[in-house]
């Protein structure tokens, strides 16, 4: 049966963490409170966890979840040819409600559906997260709601929707109280996403691809004339988003979690 874990009392908070622990690990699906939204897990390296999480949420392998990271250092590890605004803005913005879309390194043995060799990363704020991003490593982690539905900012809402799909939901309160609403949707508090894939090909531009919690006055401060202006065309490929975690992608591997438009999804 599955039990929500409320974070904010310790005992329920250590016994939550050591059975999300072990429900990753046995490829199981676990929901947890990021910055931004809510966010369904599930261990990165595993393709019969990530599949069941698309299932989970009624969506196919066209929209590939996002990964949530553990640190900065992990950027490296799972991306390549990451230009210098994009280390620019994770630099500003991470921890916290930004999602990169880069190219994904070619070593990495996952399968996160038709990512056209592109990954979505985002390094979240909320400390629930992180501590279990800092047990399990990256986590494909897309928003907690089913397809069609607005993303959870609640352990309840997210088990209204995803119900005994998921094995474990800690409770962390409620999400995106940090963040001003001001993204593409009404009250929405999913992360902005920004997609690099196509930096080198077209004039070194950073596109953004979904408006979120980070807003473009901010991205620009950081990276000036990189930013690509509004109505540049979006880098070829380009896929699903949080997600995220808020999370709620664009961009192959794109994002989720609590996304709608263009099949980016926040975390």
């Amino acid at each position: 049966m599955t039990r929500i874990y409320d974070c904010s009392v310790d005992t329920q908070y250590a016994a939550g963490m050591r059975l999300a622990r072990s429900a990753i690990g046995r490829g199981a699906l676990v929901v947890i409170p990021t910055d931004t939204v809510y966010g369904i897990a599930a261990n990165a390296f595993d393709p019969e966890a990530v599949q069941r999480l698309l299932d989970a949420k009624g969506r196919d392998r066209s929209s590939p979840p996002p990964v949530l990271i553990p640190g900065i250092p992990t950027l490296d590890a799972l991306a390549q040819g990451i230009p210098q605004p994009v280390r620019e803005l994770v630099a500003a913005f991470w921890p916290g409600g930004l999602t990169v879309v880069l190219n994904a390194q070619p070593s990495l043995a996952w399968d996160l559906g038709d990512t056209r060799g592109t990954v979505a990363l985002r390094m979240p704020s909320n400390p629930v997260a992180l501590d279990l991003l800092s047990e399990t490593g990256p986590l494909a982690v897309s928003s907690a709601n089913t397809t069609g539905l607005p993303s959870a900012i609640d352990a309840l809402g997210a088990e209204e929707m995803l119900g005994t799909s998921v094995a474990v939901y800690l409770d962390g309160g409620t999400a995106g109280l940090g963040y001003e609403p001001i993204g593409d949707r009404p009250g929405d508090t999913s992360s902005t996403i920004v997609d690099a894939t196509g930096f080198d090909s077209n004039g070194g531009k950073v596109v953004i691809v979904r408006n979120g919690v980070i807003s473009r006055a901010d991205i620009e401060a950081v990276i000036g004339d990189a930013l690509a202006p509004i109505g540049f065309g979006a880098p070829e490929p380009v896929a699903e988003a949080a997600p995220a975690p808020d999370a709620e992608p664009a961009a192959g591997a794109a994002p989720e979690m609590g996304d709608p438009a263009a099949g980016l999804d926040p975390a």
